[in-house]
């Protein structure tokens, strides 16, 4: 299969400023490689496997080295992944308390094997441990492979979110967006503290500042802004960022400014993400149809 960026161009259809691709026909390609690193961070780092001799843990994730797309024609979903991963764990003798690292290497995930016969090489650096060293050849491996299989899911529904172009009414879609919107807003105490980054995004909406407002809140626009908390589902529980948006008109278009504050670190992709297409792509499929419909 090409690498993503080399398949023969009279077969790729770029986006069109309509938006149209009429009943998914038409054959696109989206690049998931930086997504897939995020992901492939969210649910690795942090793993824990224990017993009665000692904890185990995976601390950080040293290499992720290959790519990742997905293609759709005539509304079927074409999956490729290839990755070769590096691991660093770290583990504590329950009884002595000394403590030792070592590696886990994932060379060949791909959609050619099961996850279940996905190989995983555990080792541990030299000296005493090796109890440590076989609870992450066991459970400890048993659970890579199950964190594997979360990120597989979510690269066949979280990112293809979009992919295939919605067929329902325009009012549908709209609560749609405005539920989805909704149920990441609800108000909620004050967060744990993780270590956390600010974002900040920006993007062009073919319409005036009111109307863009309306989609995200039924209340009147007032200063052109609206502050609201908002997290990921996957986010640790209790945690909300500070969302910021902006509504600056421009001629014939408004700018949409969003500075988000409070992001978990190796959450910023994921999060750029959920509102690219989830959001902002939606909005704008909305608003094309709004035209086509007036």
């Amino acid at each position: 299969m090409a690498k993503w960026g080399q398949g023969d161009p009279r077969w790729i259809v770029e986006k069109r400023e309509d938006g149209t691709n009429v009943n998914n026909w038409h054959w696109t390609e989206w690049d998931a490689t930086s997504w897939s690193k995020g992901k492939l961070c969210e649910f690795l780092v942090g793993i824990v496997v224990e017993n009665e001799a000692g904890r185990c843990q995976i601390s950080e994730l040293k290499q992720v080295e290959g790519e990742a797309s997905c293609s759709s024609r005539k509304g079927k979903l074409i999956f490729f992944y290839e990755w070769n991963i590096k691991l660093g764990w770290k583990g504590v003798m329950k009884d002595s308390g000394a403590k030792h690292k070592g590696l886990i290497e994932i060379p060949n995930l791909s959609e050619e094997n099961e996850v279940d016969d996905t190989e995983v090489n555990v080792s541990k650096k030299k000296g005493d441990g090796d109890i440590l060293k076989d609870l992450m050849k066991t459970a400890g491996t048993a659970k890579v492979r199950e964190a594997l299989g979360d990120y597989l899911k979510a690269l066949k529904t979280e990112f293809t979110i979009g992919m295939i172009l919605p067929t329902k009414a325009i009012a549908t879609q709209e609560l749609t967006i405005k539920r989805k919107l909704s149920e990441n807003t609800l108000q909620a105490p004050l967060g744990v503290r993780i270590p956390t980054v600010a974002l900040h995004m920006t993007e062009l909406f073919d319409t005036a500042a009111g109307r863009l407002y309306s989609i995200f809140t039924v209340k009147e626009l007032t200063n052109e802004k609206i502050v609201m908390k908002w997290r990921c589902r996957n986010w640790p529980e209790e945690h909300y960022a500070t969302v910021v948006l902006n509504f600056v008109p421009t001629p014939g278009q408004t700018e949409l400014q969003l500075d988000c504050k409070g992001v978990p670190v190796c959450k910023e992709e994921n999060m750029k993400f959920c509102w690219q297409k989830q959001h902002f792509e939606e909005i704008k499929g909305l608003l094309q149809l709004t035209t086509l419909k007036g």
